[in-house]
Formats: C-alpha cells, sequence, structure tokens
C-alpha cells in the first residue's frame, strides 16, 4: 500500500519500493487524470505493458508539467536512476552517438519512468541481445487528414486477409490516436532494411486489394488525404511507436490498446481510457500475451517489392 508524506507517496512494485513525487500534478486536465491516476493505471495492466516493453529499447515522451507543458522526446535515460533500472546501450550513427535507452524487465521499471513524468512509452521493435535485428513487423494503418476511423475499420479486414494467406498472426491494436496497428512477430533474422522492404512488399498487396481505400504513396504532399497510408516506414531503424497499453498524450487520456480483430468492427479509439482500460484487463486480460509463440518468417516478403525509396 502507498505511504505519503510531504507530497510524496511511496509505491510498493513487487520488492521494489518506487518514490512518487508530486502525486496529485495533473496530468490530463480535461479528464482530470493526475500523476497517481497514471501510476494507478500502468499497475492494473502491468503484465500488459511489461510484455509489449519486455528487453526492448525504449524512447520516452515525457511531460513535466503535464499535457498543459512542453513535451520531452527523451532517448537517454533520465538522470537518478535506481541501480535497477535497466539499460541498452545504443548507437546513432548519423551523428556518431550513443544512448543509453531504458530497457523494461519487470514492472517497477515502468512505474519509475512515470514517475520521472513519462506518459508514453515508445519501444524499437528490436530487444537487447541484438538491437540491430528486429523481432517485431509492425504493420500501421495511418489515415490520412481526410479519412476517417470508418475507413480503418474496412481495411483492417484486408490486412487479415492478406496476413491469413501468407500464414502470418497479427495482433491487432488501437494506436490510441486515429489509427491501427498490427504486430507479427517475427525471426530476428533480417535486417531493418529487409524488414522495411518486405514491409513494403506486404502493403503493395494490400493496396492491390483496396486501391479506393490504401495508399502506399511515400510522400505525403502526394497522398491522397482520403485513404489509409500503410505506414511500411514504421520498419526503420530507431522508428518507434507507441506500445500497447502505452497511454497517449492527448486530451481524452487514450490508451493503445490491444482488441480482438473481431471488435475492430464496432469500437472506436475513445472507447479505451485511463479510466476504462483497467476493468477491461481486469477482465479479458492481455490480448497479446501469446504473441511470442506465433513467429513468422518474413524473407519470402522480401520479393514481394523492389525496395522503397529512401525516407529522410
Amino acid at each position: 500500500m502507498p505511504s505519503k508524506g510531504d507530497n510524496v507517496t511511496e509505491i510498493e512494485v513487487g520488492d521494489r519500493t518506487v518514490r512518487l513525487s508530486s502525486p496529485d500534478r495533473v496530468y490530463f486536465p480535461e479528464p482530470g487524470h493526475t500523476k497517481h491516476d497514471l501510476v494507478d493505471y500502468y499497475l492494473a495492466v502491468g503484465p500488459g505493458i511489461v510484455n509489449a516493453l519486455r528487453e526492448r529499447p525504449c524512447m520516452l515522451h515525457r511531460y513535466p508539467k503535464g499535457l498543459a507543458g512542453p513535451k520531452v522526446h527523451q532517448k537517454r535515460l533520465p538522470g537518478g536512476a535506481p541501480d535497477w533500472v535497466e539499460t541498452v546501450r545504443l548507437h546513432f550513427p548519423r551523428y556518431n552517438l550513443h544512448a543509453d535507452e531504458l530497457c523494461v524487465t519487470e514492472l517497477a521499471q515502468v512505474i519509475w519512468a512515470v514517475q520521472m513524468s513519462t506518459v508514453e512509452f515508445h519501444p524499437w521493435n528490436s530487444r537487447r541481445a541484438d538491437p540491430e535485428a528486429p523481432d517485431e513487423w509492425r504493420i500501421d494503418l495511418d489515415p490520412g487528414d481526410d479519412c476517417d476511423w470508418a475507413t480503418v475499420q474496412q481495411v483492417a479486414p484486408v490486412v487479415r486477409e492478406v496476413l491469413d494467406e501468407i500464414g502470418a498472426i497479427g495482433w491487432p491494436k488501437t494506436s490510441g490516436g486515429s489509427g491501427l496497428h498490427v504486430y507479427v512477430r517475427i525471426r530476428p533474422e533480417l535486417s531493418f532494411t529487409e524488414l522495411r522492404q518486405a514491409a513494403h512488399g506486404f502493403a503493395l498487396a494490400v493496396e492491390r486489394r483496396a486501391p479506393e481505400l490504401v495508399t502506399t504513396t511515400w510522400w505525403r504532399k502526394d497522398r491522397d488525404p482520403s485513404k489509409v497510408f500503410l505506414d511500411y516506414n514504421q520498419n526503420t531503424r530507431d522508428h518507434t511507436i507507441a506500445a500497447a497499453y502505452s497511454v497517449r498524450g492527448n486530451e481524452f487520456a487514450t490508451v493503445s490498446a490491444p482488441v480482438t480483430w473481431a471488435e475492430i468492427a464496432d469500437c472506436t479509439p475513445l472507447d479505451f481510457t485511463v479510466a476504462t482500460m483497467p476493468a477491461r484487463f481486469a477482465e479479458i486480460g492481455d490480448l497479446h500475451a501469446g504473441i511470442d509463440d506465433a513467429v513468422f518468417d518474413i524473407a519470402p516478403l522480401l520479393d514481394w517489392a523492389e525496395p522503397p525509396a529512401t525516407a529522410d
């Protein structure tokens, strides 16, 4: 149980104690959620968020003053971390720099990151053992400016149809914004460049099935804003998107929520929030719990497309 004093709360997480300062600071002004509410949320979905982040380099989206203040995109672990907060060292060739990023192995590390004002968790699609070998293929259904959620709902079964035909199991989740993500666990045998090429080939196959709904046009200025963009570039090295169960930094406090394929037709992103997800998780558990048992060999998809244009 938490103990309070001098505007500091101590949170017991397993055998760790995390000191939570300013627990009553309002992070989400519209629903009134506080920093402590954010901690309570992540505790409620603990097995899910740890499963999504486990052993992955993780960039943090921090809001030191809540949503009303500036947003900080942080690769390096914030200072002052206890010795049980784990990291992974990454190299960024463009600037020849290194960064020690958070590498979650237990829930207390997530709660410590929330203490450090983290709202969103954005992990790599590779793991600490070999950060250069992605083991997660990410299919990002990103609606254009004039595209609505209903169109995303129409595209989702087309994505599933193609996945079924190649024998891959997709694990969908809302983005927490206006889109949908589908993850596929793959063998960590390809480079990021190869994975992106395979993802591009898959995106072209979906586009051919539903050209009136889907675009793979890379440059935004050339893209039809009424269509769903299948953003294969999310599989590029150091491109990250919000993890399953990550809260999103918007006025509604939505969550990137795992969903079943059947649910997509009837749900909206606003159904899944800090307020609603704990009860859902308590009832159905982690819908992505089995993802590591469904490994797909994506290598044959390398022949589905020419290498896509380099994105800058």
